[in-house]
């Protein structure tokens, strides 16, 4: 991994465009809610390019580090990456740079999105971002975007002379969780003079307490807007949280040893890569991905379900075990190669040559012969 970041010549953006254009290929004509976030990684000494004392989530307070703004997409509750810029502090920007807020890079990015033919149904962002009215609320309305955004609770709004701010009753509603989990919660819309198209809610679990964690303030633009959808709207940037951890625990968003930002990028365009290839094989994004047909494709499914260790989940989660335990015989293959260059098996050969042809049908718009649709049915 080392070698591919430093060593040889690609082009992050260029891998970038592919794999956007694949996802555009992928949810077709179907418009994705667009859930903006920052990922902070703590790094220690001021070697790294844009490293500087801030907020660094996984520390949980001020520390040493760099920090991204990224844009995910969820389709049908399938997360999947979409881009991503480094936040460069102005005191650490290069010859040349011009400094960016976070909203303001984030505003960029989904100007650079909807350029490239991704349609958007919902925005959801945290108060950063929903208190940044100048820099980024303003161009959701240029481009016409409905959103959801966190405000701080002593949010500001200009009011006439002589208007007054209301406060209307506690309702009820059941807060639906991905999962089919709900949990009773309350909600109260809080109207500056006469309500507009921008609309102002309250969310609680204890209206009487309002317990600082777990009690919300949402600012919304969506038309029509009822205030049961409010909370679980809201709700859904939640979404982030799975997809950055996904990317940091499992696919090592933040594992790199290097210091160049440009060799840094290159390191997240993989993980974005790898995270998408998994997001790419959910039932929601799954397109026909072998020439299999009817019945060979229905066998070839049965016969991976047989596997011990096979998942039947359709979490993000539950695809990436099944997809490992496909690669399985090429690696083992690469393990146990060099011993049969020693020892000649010619029938283990032949075995793990099957084995991976048979594999190679779970990929992704492959051809498949008939010696391989052939194997299928003998080893059923």
């Amino acid at each position: 991994m080392h070698s591919l970041l430093t060593d040889c010549d690609w082009s992050r953006d260029e891998v970038k465009d592919q794999r956007l254009s694949l996802l555009l290929k992928m949810v077709k004509d179907r418009e994705i809610m667009l859930i903006i976030d920052e990922t902070e990684d703590a790094k220690k000494g001021n070697s790294t390019d844009y490293v500087k004392r801030q907020y660094i989530g996984n520390l949980g307070k001020i520390g040493t580090g760099i920090v991204a703004v990224t844009v995910y997409g969820v389709v049908d509750n399938m997360t999947f990456p979409l881009t991503f810029e480094f936040y460069k502090p102005q005191e650490r920007l290069k010859a040349g740079e011009v400094y960016q807020s976070k909203p303001q890079i984030a505003a960029q990015m989904i100007r650079e999105l909807q350029a490239k033919g991704f349609k958007f149904n919902l925005v959801l962002a945290d108060s950063l971002y929903g208190e940044s009215g100048s820099t980024f609320l303003r161009v959701l309305d240029e481009l016409k975007l409905e959103y959801v955004v966190a405000i701080r609770s002593n949010h500001g709004v200009w009011l006439p002379q002589g208007a007054r701010i209301r406060y209307n009753r506690w309702r009820r509603f059941e807060r639906t969780f991905a999962n089919g989990d709900s949990e009773t919660r309350y909600i109260r819309e809080i109207i500056f003079g006469q309500r507009r198209q921008q609309r102002y809610w309250q969310i609680t679990t204890d209206p009487e307490t309002l317990p600082t964690h777990s009690t919300w303030d949402v600012m919304t633009k969506v038309a029509g807007i009822h205030y049961k959808q409010v909370g679980n709207l809201y709700g859904l940037r939640n979404w982030v949280e799975y997809g950055l951890k996904q990317s940091k625990n499992e696919l090592g968003w933040a594992d790199f040893r290097v210091t160049d930002a440009a060799q840094i990028e290159k390191r997240w365009e993989v993980v974005g890569c790898a995270f998408v290839m998994v997001s790419l094989h959910a039932e929601v994004l799954k397109s026909e991905l072998t020439d299999l047909g009817g019945m060979a494709q229905q066998l070839f499914e049965e016969k991976l379900a047989e596997h011990p260790w096979w998942d039947e989940g359709q979490g993000w989660k539950n695809i990436l075990n099944n997809l490992r335990l496909i690669a399985q015989p090429f690696l083992f293959w690469n393990l146990i190669k060099p011993w049969l260059r020693v020892f000649g098996i010619p029938q283990l050969e032949l075995g793990f040559d099957r084995l991976r042809k048979i594999m190679n049908v779970f990929r992704g718009r492959v051809l498949v012969t008939e010696d391989v649709e052939e194997d299928l049915f003998s080893s059923a």
